[in-house]
């Protein structure tokens, strides 16, 4: 896990010294590699590149990067680490010319022998690189296949950006740092900027599983270049449903476990310590279970908690390390603790971003960052298994309202929104008793808002939209803009599945996964120079999962069964089964309480009129039916907050 840099410059002031631009932007990703850096450049163009390196495999100077390929004609630098780089070395045989143990090795020797386009459908693993042909003087930049490592890059004028985080292009003394107001209403519906799209004019985000080549002989032509896809979820999906598991249930179950169990024991290969982050839920719980399988000491498991036991999973997490025999750490949360992260969340993230679990996961990962170097996590098991809840409620909602006339639908809705929720509220507080027990809602009077707004969409994609959007109309919040498009409004996005909860699954993964949870998980756990590993997005644990029908993956209403299966063979069943709960905070209540004033400071019509990006109208009717307790509007304010505050910065 590193941080890469570069830029090409043919029109720069002649004051500049160049190696000491590229030198400060290699600096500012320290945090992402704290052990060794190191620069390079063309002898006869202004090409540049930068690494900062968190030393994992090959601890030696053999690791040093940029790295020269032994024929001389590349040169590579690179962020992430490959799984099954040591099956490449043999599949190169070339035993006896390797200079040391790392995978940036092997990559660019694999490109010197193969080519980029067949290395990279061979790679397993997260990573971006940034590899420079001496040769024919081209540059390659390219993407894991889930959006694992980031990767921005662009033109602005004659100048060429790439790097890791926003924050080294920021570096440059040519870069101009326009906001993207189109960009930024991307950013309140989706609550972070999904790819190919960046804060900032001119600098886009390489979409997962592409690569980009540039001729810089021809500057024009470079300009002018596109990614090309090696690899893309969609088609891997058809492939495997095509292909589809033909055995019974109980083999479905041995061939996940044996797909995941490869896919841990290759991920736990380190040379350095390594641990685990531990939830307590099913994804975090089955790998560290198939860890302690495949180590011979405990493993170091990590977990946070909180004093509001509707957000507290810690006790479960102790349960289930406990029985596994994990040596575990915790820590609970307090208001406080939220509040000492906010000020650096602006420079961590470097764009607007706005899960509000980014607090936790940055908390547990400075916790996991003082005992190991590397982490495994859980992600990805819900949009891979099938494990979020609206996957089956909303299929059921949507099946059940779209056999109804569209007249009614909306009739139907005006009626739910015609009452507030607070009288919603009270008319349930009123008759809970009487209801049965699956009908007695926490918050029913935003239930029924929330049911009001499907109720208007016609096709199931607005249905899903609704579903996965914060602000509903964006272009009304951020002044001057309009929402580009997207793999959400776009119809070549889609799976194109006659079954909705595929269609829904496949595009959480496409999109907030690789745009919202791995942005996250990335930028929390480099900020404290600690490297995090997903072994459920091996591409085989993914394709095998989508092998199987759905109803071994969804039974009874419950996602994820196969992976609770594996579980079970590990875990007591009793253990697990609960509820499930997001990696969250009790954000609502902590905006009415020790987190109030903050941010009434930001939320005021002065300050938002004067950032120039705001209409404050509907942020602060939000706002103050929020600050009375008449709805829970945590994320939408979050949203604004997170802008504001990224603003500010």
């Amino acid at each position: 896990m590193c941080g890469i840099v570069g830029f090409y410059s043919s029109n720069y002031d002649e004051a500049d010294d160049l190696y000491q631009i590229i030198w400060n932007m290699t600096d500012s990703l320290e945090h992402r590699g704290p052990d060794d850096k190191g620069i390079w450049k063309d002898s006869e163009l202004n090409m540049f590149m930068g690494h900062r390196r968190l030393s994992i495999l090959d601890l030696t100077a053999a690791g040093h990067q940029p790295m020269y390929s032994r024929c001389k004609r590349y040169v590579i630098t690179l962020n992430g680490e490959i799984y099954n780089h040591l099956e490449l070395r043999k599949k190169l045989n070339k035993s006896s010319e390797w200079r040391g143990s790392s995978d940036t090795e092997t990559i660019v020797e694999c490109i010197a022998e193969w080519g980029i386009k067949k290395t990279l459908n061979d790679l397993e693993g997260m990573f971006s690189i940034a590899l420079w042909d001496l040769t024919n003087k081209k540059l390659h930049l390219a993407r894991d296949p889930f959006g694992e490592k980031p990767l921005y890059y662009g033109w602005q004028g004659n100048n060429f950006f790439f790097g890791s985080e926003l924050k080294s292009l920021k570096v440059h003394p040519q870069f101009t740092s326009n906001l993207d107001r189109n960009s930024l209403a991307l950013y309140f519906r989706h609550n972070c900027i999904p790819s190919p799209y960046s804060i900032y004019e001119g600098i886009s985000k390489l979409i997962p599983g592409s690569y980009l080549t540039l001729d810089f002989k021809d500057i024009d032509k470079a300009k002018s270049a596109k990614p090309t896809p090696f690899w893309q979820l969609n088609d891997a999906i058809r492939f495997s449903k095509e292909n589809g598991f033909q055995g019974t249930a109980e083999e479905a179950i041995e061939e996940v476990e044996f797909q995941l169990n490869k896919s841990v024991k290759q991920q736990m290969l380190s040379d350095v310590p390594l641990g685990a982050f531990l939830s307590g839920g099913i994804d975090s719980s089955t790998i560290v279970a198939l860890m302690q399988k495949n180590s011979m000491d405990p493993v170091k498991t990590f977990t946070i908690g909180f004093d509001n036991n509707d957000f507290d999973e810690a006790i479960y997490a102790k349960e289930v390390a406990k029985h596994l025999g994990t040596d575990h750490t915790e820590l609970y949360l307090s208001p406080g603790d939220a509040m000492s992260v906010i000020p650096s969340l602006s420079s961590m993230y470097c764009e607007p971003f706005s899960d509000s679990s980014q607090i936790p996961t940055y908390l547990v990962s400075k916790l996991a960052s003082e005992s190991v170097v590397v982490s495994l996590s859980g992600d990805g098991g819900d949009e891979v298994f099938g494990g979020y809840n609206r996957y089956t409620e909303g299929q059921k909602v949507w099946s059940n309202f779209n056999k109804l006339p569209k007249s009614i639908r909306h009739t139907s809705g005006a009626l739910l929104t015609s009452f507030s929720p607070r009288v919603w509220d009270r008319a349930f507080s009123v008759a809970k008793y009487l209801l049965p027990k699956k009908f007695r809602f926490t918050s029913p009077g935003d239930k029924a808002h929330k049911l009001a707004e499907v109720l208007y969409q016609d096709t199931q994609e607005e249905f899903y939209k609704t579903l996965c959007s914060h602000w509903k109309d964006p272009e009304n919040i951020v002044l001057n803009s309009k929402e580009y498009p997207t793999l959400l409004t776009n119809e070549t996005g889609w799976l194109g599945s006659n079954n909705f909860i595929e269609n829904m699954m496949a595009m959480d993964a496409n999109t907030y996964l690789a745009d919202d949870i791995l942005v996250k998980v990335d930028r929390a756990a480099m900020a404290c120079s600690l490297e995090t590993r997903i072994p459920m997005l091996s591409k085989n644990v993914v394709q095998s999962a989508w092998s199987l029908p759905l109803d071994l993956k969804i039974r009874d209403g419950v996602g994820k069964w196969p992976l609770r299966q594996v579980l079970y063979k590990h875990v007591p069943k009793n253990l697990i089964e609960r509820p499930k709960q997001g990696f969250g905070m009790p954000l609502g209540d902590w905006l009415r309480g020790p987190l109030h004033e903050w941010a009434s400071d930001l939320l005021n019509k002065e300050n938002l009129t004067n950032s120039g990006y705001i209409n404050p109208e509907p942020v602060m009717k939000l706002w103050d039916e929020h600050s009375k307790g008449e709805r829970n509007w945590q994320y939408q304010l979050w949203d604004v907050l997170m802008f504001e505050t990224w603003l500010n910065k």
